[in-house]
């Protein structure tokens, strides 16, 4: 059949009211065509769908004994309901050489379902192709904010909302940078300026433009208006000798955060989190800080399992050895007073959970070059960093619901957290016994004790992702029980 429609010299539309009349000339005009040409696209699509329906029903609805076309709603109507459920993703394509990487990444998307649609910025089309983009969407790609063939009807407010997730991928810092500033210069600044829907970005750059101060503020920035972040990743960068934290994510990386932002039901939806992890970094010199040995699992595996809950997250991370939980904003620090300023971007929220070990004392003078060997010790002259915990837990207005923090203790540890509790103004505290003997430094299992001013639970040995799913669950049933006040 669509072989013998395949040969028709002409084809006549008719019988169409003037409402149908509209919603074809838009059509044809969204994906530049006549309207001739999109009633042949019109047919493609509904001959390769015929087996979805009953064959009879699809050929009277569509083609007339004599040749002429009569478009019914109902068939339109039919042909989408299976893909009415779909989610539809807006992937918007950066200019960096990681663009590649995007076009593989249509593919996972639609492996899973998705319906996908891409934006090119101009840079992007010096590394991939409208064209291969538009081919493996399945429809074309966009990429001019001034497009007289979709914008005669807003088209980029149309790709704003007509989706249900925007990725940026790869996310350059340029784009981050306008994205922070609310910039709408061109076709993608616009739409994720003007879009209300969830927003996922992939960053991908070199390590030295990822490790800027302008990338920090501008990625804290993100992280406070909502949006998530999914790596980068460390390694060869596509400049000869250079290497670091810069790649962008895997395809199936990204896919996975997608996913995990889609599972949006559970029970902390509609709540928002912070998390704190990892240790901080204090230098002393540019090769030398001071640190502890956190290995930040914990913090990552409460992370997770919040954004498993539901809970829109962002974690702010020292430096760690760990991959990026998916589906959660990641902003990472070095030092005590970044990780303060990266939490006070991130609030307000309704839970805060300090799991970082950050470093009590930092170097008041760190040395800009190399301190060599003199014959005699160094006096290093040390300050107190500021107590994040504190600092957020005796806000006057917008504190968190939840203030949670931890004692990591070698000593007395309820008595300590008792009195850390007491002092901090938090409303929980995590305490566990970190002696090197019970391997809970660095390792997969831990023993806490949840300490509160209604008493002290003590939890059996487990592992860190187990002891993270009990904290998020007994997070939500505090939270379900405050509301019932």
């Amino acid at each position: 059949m669509a072989h013998e429609m395949a040969k028709m010299s002409s084809i006549t539309v008719r019988k169409l009211d003037e409402r149908l009349k509209k919603q074809l000339r838009l059509r044809a005009a969204k994906h530049g065509r006549s309207m001739e040409d999109e009633v042949r696209a019109i047919l493609r699509d509904a001959t390769t769908n015929i087996e979805q329906l009953d064959v009879a029903t699809a050929i009277s609805r569509i083609v007339d004994p004599i040749g002429g076309i009569d478009l019914e709603l109902p068939t339109r109507t039919r042909l989408n309901e299976k893909t009415a459920h779909s989610t539809r993703i807006l992937l918007i394509i950066g200019g960096g050489i990681a663009a590649y990487k995007s076009l593989d990444l249509i593919r996972r998307l639609q492996e899973r379902g998705a319906r996908v649609r891409c934006i090119l910025t101009p840079a992007a089309q010096r590394f991939v192709t409208p064209l291969a983009a538009g081919a493996l969407c399945g429809e074309r790609a966009y990429s001019d904010l001034f497009d007289p063939q979709s914008e005669f009807d807003v088209g980029h407010i149309r790709l704003a909302r007509d989706t249900d997730l925007v990725v940026v991928a790869p996310a350059t810092a340029d784009l981050m940078a306008k994205m922070a500033g609310g910039h709408a210069d061109d076709l993608a600044a616009a739409v994720l300026l003007a879009t209300g829907k969830p927003i996922l970005i992939a960053p991908a750059m070199n390590p030295h433009m990822w490790a800027a101060k302008a990338t920090r503020r501008n990625l804290a920035q993100l992280a406070a208006d909502g949006v998530r972040v999914v790596g980068p990743n460390s390694g060869e960068m596509a400049e000869r000798g250079e290497a670091g934290l810069g790649r962008m994510a895997e395809p199936l990386e990204i896919v996975a955060a997608v996913e995990a932002m889609m599972r949006s039901e559970g029970p902390l939806s509609g709540r928002r989190v912070l998390v704190t992890s990892g240790p901080t970094h204090e230098p002393i010199d540019p090769v030398r800080f001071i640190a502890n040995r956190s290995s930040g699992k914990q913090g990552h595996a409460i992370a997770a399992a919040a954004a498993a809950a539901g809970a829109d997250v962002v974690l702010v991370s020292g430096p760690v050895d760990l991959p990026d939980p998916p589906g959660l904003a990641v902003v990472k620090v070095e030092t005590a007073e970044q990780m303060l300023a990266a939490v006070e971007q991130a609030l307000p929220v309704d839970v805060a959970v300090f799991a970082a070990a950050v470093a009590d004392w930092r170097v008041e003078r760190p040395s800009g070059s190399k301190i060599k060997k003199v014959g005699r010790p160094q006096q290093l002259g040390l300050v107190e960093n500021p107590d994040i915990l504190a600092t957020v837990a005796h806000r006057r207005s917008g504190r968190p619901r939840l203030v949670i923090g931890f004692a990591a203790e070698t000593d007395d540890v309820i008595a300590n957290a008792k009195a850390k509790l007491a002092k901090k103004g938090c409303d929980w505290i995590v305490a566990n016994d970190v002696s090197p003997e019970t391997g809970i430094m660095g390792g997969d299992v831990n023993t806490i004790h949840l300490i509160a001013a209604a008493g002290v639970e003590s939890w059996p040995p487990q592992s860190k992702n187990d002891v993270a799913r009990m904290l998020v669950e007994r997070i939500a049933a505090a939270l379900k029980e405050a509301k019932r006040r």
